[in-house]
């Protein structure tokens, strides 16, 4: 019974607000959809230690295992930093700048996927206080037409009543966009911390190779 009351003051308050109010439901629902997709992405598809997986490679390589430090970018994790440390790798015969260029191209590839639709909460979140504002103007003007085609006795209830409910699209469209940014804040983050993995990473690789070079190894190919 209680379930059934809530359901009804939900729909209540959507109706009151007028169709404008579907619009901006229709906006979280989509914003929501996209944080859980981006979130098992950059959370669970691209789950990696970091720190462990740098530390293993840097091992290897200080004791001339290239072959043991290739066999630990086969995870099986879409983390940039195993395709970029690979990259690496496999070009630890060849000249610094070859080996940087060639982490560079592997990074700047995998940025699109790592940005992918985390703008659009963002701009979700835009849309839903513009269209909450609209939904307002369109129910204010809705009100004063209705107020004077109103007798006089009853122009006061009815503007009273009609502003009221011109101000629930400003209350709904906030409401949806202070979460929707909230989620965009988040999925930012995890993007700038996983970017911020794969530049150390890289540069940790670097200067393991450079070191590698100067005590005379020939790469790979010394295995």
């Amino acid at each position: 019974m209680a379930e059934s009351n809530e359901r009804n003051v939900v729909v209540q308050y959507l109706e009151d607000g007028g169709w404008m109010m579907y619009v901006i439901l229709a906006a979280s629902i989509v914003g929501l959809i996209v944080f859980l997709e981006r979130s098992f992405d950059l959370y669970v598809m691209k789950r990696l230690n970091a720190k462990v997986f740098v530390a293993k490679i840097i091992t290897n390589l200080e004791h001339k295992h290239f072959r043991q430090a290739l066999d630990e970018c086969q995870r099986k994790t879409k983390h940039p930093l195993v395709t970029v440390m690979k990259a690496g790798l496999l070009r630890a015969n060849r000249r610094e700048k070859e080996i940087e260029r060639a982490m560079e191209d592997q990074l700047l590839s995998a940025l699109p996927a790592l940005q992918k639709r985390i703008a659009l909460m963002a701009l979700l979140a835009n849309i839903a206080t513009l269209l909450g504002l609209l939904g307002t103007i369109f129910g204010l003007i809705s009100a004063f037409t209705s107020v004077s085609a109103a007798s006089a006795a009853e122009r006061q209830t009815a503007l009273a009543s009609g502003i009221s409910q011109a101000m629930y699209t400003t209350a709904f469209g906030i409401s949806v966009a202070v979460p929707l940014l909230f989620f965009h804040h988040i999925l930012s983050k995890r993007m700038e911390s996983i970017i911020l993995q794969v530049e150390g990473g890289a540069v940790s690789l670097m200067v393991a190779l450079t070191g590698v070079a100067r005590e005379g190894s020939k790469g790979p190919s010394a295995s």
